[in-house]
Parts: structure tokens; sequence; C-alpha cells
């Protein structure tokens, strides 16, 4: 059996979990008030913790050891928002509303059952879930295959001949859409290639076919079409002209070496009209180019993953050592019934 590194963005995961566990009475009610008193409807155990989420995940996570069989695997949790990113920019995340109180507590709750169990698991006050998956990746990648499971596009960074993003998707119909769309070029099928529920493998091909960009270019991307879900802004009104302009001058910094290059007002013009021209630009977008060069290198950086959390420094430690009977246990604990036959 070949060796092979799972790494779970654990956050991710749990929340998609959570909303779709929920009761539909509790998904589809605004009102916060209202809210809180159909909480009761949310799985618990007979201690009275909320429970849906954790067990859909535990679910999952069991099936992904069946079928992919890792022989390493680790989960990363975000902590806090508080992160150095907020440092840089206070309003970094800023449009999420507060955590709903049944799932601050399955966060805490589940990385205490997955560390009980024998899974690595990592969180810290200044890093996020991304940069620890990062820096583990990039670690070890070159030692043994990686693939990594989440929902988020940030992820699509770390995609190399070595690592391999299994990218989450809100439907297995899309999942399949995906592999459908480019399985005869890359030889893909579902036989031969057995992915995770509503997963799509993007390879560095992929990325650049799927979402126009190198891995490397995603905070250059970013940099320029912000993300709404991260509250990160971006370049307004350029967001079109992104991947052209990405695909001629290779980062956000190449594309104001050639504005600066231009110089007056003038050569500027010209640089704009040889856009539309060369890479079919319609709208100009010199003029919020030049205006908010600060915040598009902000966006840039805030939406790069950084490489350089301190992490166990031998792949042994990450080694998958799960404990079937502390699972029996603790599943019979949480009442996870079903998930006991499984074991």
């Amino acid at each position: 059996m070949s060796d092979k590194f799972i790494l779970i963005d654990g956050s991710s995961m749990l929340v998609t979990n959570y909303y779709g566990n929920l009761p539909k009475a509790l998904l589809f009610e605004k009102d916060p008030e209202k809210k809180k008193t159909l909480y009761s409807q949310i799985m618990h155990d007979d201690k009275g913790r909320y429970t849906n989420a954790m067990y859909s995940m535990m679910r999952t996570i069991l099936k992904i050891m069946a079928e992919q069989k890792p022989t390493h695997m680790m989960f990363a949790f975000d902590q806090t928002r508080d992160t150095f990113r907020r440092e840089k920019y206070p309003d970094y995340k800023g449009n999420r509303g507060d955590t709903p109180e049944p799932l601050k507590e399955q966060f805490e709750n589940m990385e205490n059952l997955l560390k009980d169990l024998g899974f690595v698991v990592m969180y810290d006050n200044k890093f996020e879930a991304d940069d620890i998956v990062g820096s583990v990746a990039t670690r070890f990648e070159k030692e043994i295959p990686s693939y990594i499971i989440t929902k988020d596009h940030d992820y699509l960074q770390l995609v190399s001949d070595y690592t391999r993003v299994w990218l989450i998707q809100t439907k297995q119909e899309t999942a399949e859409e995906l592999q459908n769309k480019y399985g005869a070029e890359y030889g893909w099928n579902r036989k031969l290639v057995s992915l995770p529920d509503k997963a799509f493998e993007v390879t560095p091909d992929l990325c650049l076919k799927e979402y126009g960009v190198r891995p490397e270019q995603i905070p250059d991307l970013k940099g320029i079409q912000g993300d709404s879900s991260d509250n990160i802004p971006g370049v307004k009104g350029v967001s079109s002209a992104a991947i052209s302009l990405l695909a001629k001058y290779d980062t956000v910094e190449g594309i104001y070496a050639a504005i600066d290059e231009a110089g007056d007002d003038k050569a500027l013009k010209a640089l704009a009209a040889s856009w539309k021209e060369e890479l079919g630009i319609t709208r100009s977008p010199m003029k919020p180019l030049v205006e908010y060069r600060d915040i598009a290198l902000l966006s840039k950086e805030l939406a790069q993953i950084r490489r350089d959390f301190p992490v166990p420094e031998n792949l042994s430690s990450y080694e998958l050592k799960f404990d079937r009977d502390k699972a029996k246990e603790l599943f019979t604990e949480y009442g996870f019934k079903s998930l006991i036959e499984k074991l």
C-alpha cells in the first residue's frame, strides 16, 4: 500500500456539516431570537450537548478513511478571527456574523474528540487553518503524495505537482459535471479515481483551465477581484479584467510595474488602449488600478497563505493512529450508534 497524506480543513468541514444537518425550520428562520427557540430541535446527546455537525463530520471522516486508506492525516482549525490578517486589515472577515452557539460548542468538542481518537489536530491564535495546512503540505509534499480537503478556494494556491486540492462542491452533481468536463482529457474515470463525496480534484493544469490562473497566482487574482467571503476588498470595477491582466503580467506587482513604466497620462492612455486591443478588455481598468494600488497589494497579502507556521518536523508525527476502542467508547457517549457499526 502506498503512502498518502490527507490534510483536512477542519473548520470548513465542521461548518458545512453543521448547516447540512440542521432542521429545515432553523435553516430558513431569519429572526435571530426565534432561531434560539428552535435550538432544542438540533440533534444532541443525552447530556444536552449539540452533536449535529460532529456526527455528520465523523461519518464523513470514517468514509474518507475507508475509501482513501491514508497512512498520514491531520486536521487544522481556525481558532479566532483576530489573526495577523486582522492586525493588517481590521475589517478582515468583518462581514461574518457571530458563530451560532450550537456550532461554537461543537468546535471545541470536535477538536477534543479528534484528538482523543488519535488524530493530529492543529490550531493557533495568530495563524488560520489554511496557513497551518500550507506549512505542513509545503514541508512534506516532496516526501509523500498530499491531498487537501476543503471548500475554500484560497487553498488552490497550494496545488502543485505533489499536492492536490480535493475542492468540495455544494452538490455532488457539480463535482461530477467538473469531472466529466475534464475527464476525457485527463483520463479520469470514477472507477479508477475514487474521490471523496462532492470533491473535484484540482491539479496545476486544471486550476489554470477552470479558474483562469495558475495556483501561485490565486493571491494575485484575489488582490484584484477581492473575496467577499473574507471581506477582502480588491479593486472595484476591475474584476472582469483580472484574468487577462495576470495572463500578460503574471502578478499584481507586474501590472503596476507596467503602469509605472508608462509614466505620464498620455502613455497611460496608450497602455489602456493596448489592453483593449490586445487583451479584449472593454472597460478600462486604469483609473481604479492607479487609485487603489495600496488596496490591491494589501488584498494580495491578505489572500496569501503563509507557509512558515512552526510544524512538527517529522513526517512520522502525522501517522494515522486511529483508536477504535476509544471511538466505540466516545461514539456511545455521544449517541452515535450508527457510527459504531461503521467501525
